[in-house]
C-alpha cells in the first residue's frame, strides 16, 4: 500500500490512456475516483469491476474531500468545474503522464512506442514478444490488445511497454506527454504531420521529438525507420544513444534490420538481421503491418528477445480492437460479405489500411467508409489527400457532422459518394452491398463510434 497520496482523483478518466492509468494506480493500492463527460461501456464498466467511484459529468463536488492528488486529463482546460475547484484549493494535481512517470515507470526498463502511425499495434506486438518469452512485461497500451484483453497492466518484471503519444501533457504541460517516461528502448515508427490543434507545422512535432531522445540515456537503443527523412531530421539535431535502423528490403534502404513480403497481402514475410533470415507467417494483413512487426522484433531483440523466437510468437499475435477487427463475415445470397473496424484516421495510415485490404481480396468489391473525425481532419488539413487515400476502394462514402470545418462535397465523383446523415449513408451502404456482383469487403474508418454505424449495419445486414 502507497505511504501517500492514497486518494486519487481523475479528472477525465474514461478515455483510454487515463483509463490505463486508474488500473495501474488501483493496482499499485491507491484509492481511485474519476469524472467525466461521458461515462460509457466499455471504459466505464471496466473501471468500476475495479471498484474506481465514477461521476457523470464535472462538478466541483465530485472531488473527494479526502483527495491526495488529483489527475488532470490533457483534454481538460480551464473553466472546467473540477479543475477550477483544484486551483482555488490549492489541492495537489498532476498530469497523467508526469504522474506516471513518477510512480510507475521511474525504475523500469521503458520501452516506448512513438509515431504517427501504428503505435498502438506495434505496442501490441511488442508487449507480446516479450510475454510470449517469459519476460512478462507491464504495459500501458491505447487500445486493447486481444492477447491479454485489457488497456494495462503493472506485469512481473522491470520491462514496462507504453505507446509513447507526442501529444500535449496537460493544460499546465505543453510538452509531449512521451518526455515524461524514462525511456530506455525507443521505437520511432514513422513522423508526419498531425495534431493540428496542438502543432503548427512539422517542425514543431520534430522539436517534442528532439526533446525525447534527449532523455533517451546513453546506454539506451533508439530504433528508427530508415525511410523516414523526418525521423533523419530530428536525429540530425543531436543524437547521445546507440541507434538502429529499420526498413523495407524492397525500398533498398540501408538499415540494420529489413523485412520483405512473402505474399501479397504481407500474411507471410521475412525478416533479416546481420545476414540470417527469418520468415513469418500470421494472421494480420497490410505491409504497414509488417513493419510494425519489424520494429518490434527489433525492440525485443534490444532485451534479450532472441530474433528466432520473437519472429516464432508472431503467429499466436491477435492483433488490437479497432485495428482492421473484422466484425461481420457472412454468407448473403450467396455473397461472402465482410465488416471490418479500423481506426485510421490519417491519410497514410488510410491509405495503408485500404492497400492492405486490396492485397487481400484480390479483385474483391472493397467499400471504404470514412469519418474525419481526429481534429486535423475536421480542420480540413490532410483533404487534398483524402482521395489519393481512398484510391484503392471501389467505392468510397465520406461522413461529416457539423464540426467538420470544410465542404466534403468537393471530394465528390462517380466513386465517392458524401454524407452528412449517418442514416442516409447506412441506407445507400447496404443498397451498394446488396449489388454488389461477388463477395463485398466493408471498411469502416474512424478514431471515433461513427455515430452507431457499426452496430446499425449489421443489425441491417442479420
Amino acid at each position: 500500500m502507497p505511504s501517500k497520496q492514497n486518494n486519487i482523483h481523475i479528472i477525465g478518466i474514461c478515455g483510454t490512456f487515463m483509463g490505463g492509468v486508474a488500473r495501474l494506480a488501483k493496482e499499485l493500492g491507491y484509492t481511485v475516483s474519476g469524472s467525466d463527460a461521458n461515462t460509457y461501456p466499455p471504459m466505464s464498466t471496466q473501471l468500476e469491476s475495479l471498484g474506481v467511484r465514477l461521476f457523470e459529468g464535472y462538478r466541483a463536488q465530485n472531488v473527494p474531500d479526502n483527495v491526495d492528488i488529483v489527475i488532470v486529463g490533457n483534454t481538460i482546460g480551464r473553466g472546467n468545474p473540477e479543475l477550477e475547484h483544484v486551483l482555488d484549493t490549492n489541492i495537489v494535481y498532476t498530469s497523467g503522464a508526469q504522474w506516471l512517470g513518477d510512480n510507475v515507470l521511474r525504475d523500469c526498463w521503458v520501452l516506448s512506442v512513438a509515431g504517427t502511425h501504428g503505435k498502438t499495434t506495434t505496442s501490441s506486438l511488442l508487449t507480446w514478444l516479450l510475454e510470449d518469452n517469459g519476460l512478462k512485461p507491464g504495459f500501458l497500451i491505447g487500445g486493447v490488445p486481444e492477447n491479454f484483453g485489457e488497456s494495462s497492466r503493472l506485469g512481473d518484471t522491470p520491462f514496462f511497454v507504453i505507446e509513447a503519444d507526442e501529444y500535449d501533457t496537460a493544460f499546465s504541460d505543453k510538452r509531449s506527454k512521451f518526455v515524461h517516461y524514462h525511456s530506455r528502448t525507443l521505437v520511432i515508427n514513422n513522423l508526419e504531420f498531425d495534431h493540428a490543434d496542438i502543432f503548427h507545422d512539422l517542425a514543431a512535432i520534430q522539436a517534442q521529438f528532439h526533446h525525447l531522445i534527449k532523455t533517451i540515456p546513453s546506454h539506451g537503443q533508439i530504433l528508427h525507420n530508415a525511410g523516414s527523412p523526418a525521423i533523419n531530421e530530428v536525429l540530425a539535431m543531436g543524437c547521445w544513444s546507440d541507434t538502429q535502423s529499420f526498413g523495407t528490403l524492397d525500398m533498398n534502404l540501408a538499415a540494420d534490420w529489413h523485412v520483405r513480403k512473402l505474399e501479397d497481402d504481407a500474411s507471410a514475410f521475412e525478416i533479416t538481421y546481420r545476414h540470417q533470415t527469418y520468415s513469418a507467417q500470421w494472421d494480420l494483413i497490410g505491409e504497414h503491418n509488417m513493419q510494425n512487426a519489424l520494429a518490434a522484433v527489433a525492440a525485443a531483440h534490444h532485451v534479450g528477445v532472441q530474433v528466432e523466437d520473437a519472429v516464432n510468437s508472431l503467429s499466436a499475435f491477435k492483433s488490437v480492437k479497432r485495428r482492421m477487427e473484422k466484425i461481420f463475415d457472412e454468407q448473403l445470397n450467396g455473397q461472402q460479405i465482410r465488416v471490418f473496424d479500423d481506426f485510421a484516421h490519417h491519410p497514410t495510415a488510410i491509405e495503408q489500411t485500404v492497400n492492405g485490404l486490396r492485397d487481400n481480396v484480390g479483385d474483391g468489391m472493397i467499400i471504404a467508409v470514412l469519418e474525419p473525425r481526429s481534429n486535423t481532419m475536421k480542420q480540413g488539413v490532410h483533404k487534398h489527400l483524402l482521395k489519393q487515400s481512398l484510391q484503392a476502394a471501389d467505392a468510397s462514402f465520406i461522413y461529416a457532422n457539423d464540426q467538420v470545418q470544410w465542404d466534403i462535397q468537393q471530394l465528390q465523383d462517380e466513386n465517392t459518394s458524401t454524407f452528412s446523415n449517418v442514416d442516409h449513408l447506412l441506407d445507400t451502404l447496404v443498397d451498394t452491398i446488396s449489388s454488389c456482383a461477388g463477395d463485398c469487403s466493408v471498411l469502416i474508418m474512424s478514431n471515433g463510434g461513427f455515430e452507431g454505424l457499426y452496430g446499425k449495419l449489421i443489425e441491417k445486414l442479420s
